[in-house]
């Protein structure tokens, strides 16, 4: 693990540090992150068509992956994509103030054999970046490299990128939910938050399109109503092999005892 990670992520955690590691070279089998973007080879399609063989998508003719509709192998795809990057990523950034080199031309990225991304290599320990701004932090990751990489996966599957967008956001709001446990009620931390997830612009004025409405349904639960936040966009996972909708799917049909929440204005700090 990156020696400045290890005190954020240890015992049961620490798997979710060793996601980034720093490499002077990156393993043989790790792929340039803008190669596969851009590679005349198909290197990511080659990727999405073998998860989704390995999520059992049946395409033409009955066979697994072939010209099948991939849009949600992408989103599940993404979603591991994401989770192995934006958590070492955003808890150094927001809680140490810390930034890594994550734009596309500086990543390589490993594959399993499923085609599913497990681990990121980056060339150096990045930067100490104290005091400064959340786009300041977070500028390169979004622009110049998760911009890109929603790009190309929009391109090749169909997939929305505003969904893409939102698994981002639901991966981002998780880890600042544990930074926040961590740190307790850290004004800089919340700030990051606010400004990546509840701010409808980027504070040089274009939208920020990890911004989106979120509604809120009661749910019983044991006789009592709990408040359940919907995630900003549907993942399309429920078209996946065995798979349903997830309990905050905004797509969800509706269900006995599940009804909206009245409307209620945005609290700072909350997704």
């Amino acid at each position: 693990m990156i020696p400045i990670l290890e005190p954020l992520f240890q015992g049961a955690w620490a798997p979710y540090g060793e996601t980034l590691q720093c490499v002077p070279q990156p393993p043989a089998r790790a792929i340039p992150v803008a190669e596969l973007l851009h590679n005349p080879s198909h290197l990511l399609e080659d990727a999405l068509q073998r998860h989704a063989r390995h999520l059992g998508v049946m395409g033409q003719g009955g066979v697994a992956g072939a010209g099948c509709d991939l849009r949600a192998a992408a989103s599940a795809w993404s979603l591991d994509y994401l989770r192995a990057l934006l958590t070492p990523v955003a808890a150094a950034a927001s809680l140490l103030h810390h930034c890594f080199p994550v734009s596309a031309e500086h990543v390589a990225v490993t594959l399993d054999e499923s085609g599913r991304p497990v681990c990121f290599h980056i060339p150096n320990e990045g930067t100490a970046m104290p005091g400064s701004s959340t786009a300041a932090r977070y500028g390169a990751l979004l622009w110049q490299h998760l911009d890109p990489l929603f790009v190309a996966l929009s391109r090749h599957t169909r997939l929305a990128r505003k969904i893409l967008w939102g698994n981002a956001a639901r991966h981002l709001e998780t880890v600042f939910d544990q930074a926040l446990l961590l740190a307790g009620p850290a004004p800089h931390v919340a700030l990051d938050r606010d400004t990546l997830l509840q701010s409808p612009a980027w504070p040089d004025g274009r939208p920020n399109p990890l911004h989106a409405p979120r509604r809120q349904v009661i749910r019983m639960q044991n006789g009592s109503p709990l408040a359940v936040n919907l995630h900003r966009q549907c993942c399309l996972c429920y078209l996946l092999p065995g798979q349903d909708y997830c309990g905050a799917c905004p797509l969800m049909p509706p269900r006995p005892g599940l009804k909206a929440a009245a409307p209620r204005a945005e609290v700072p700090g909350r997704g």
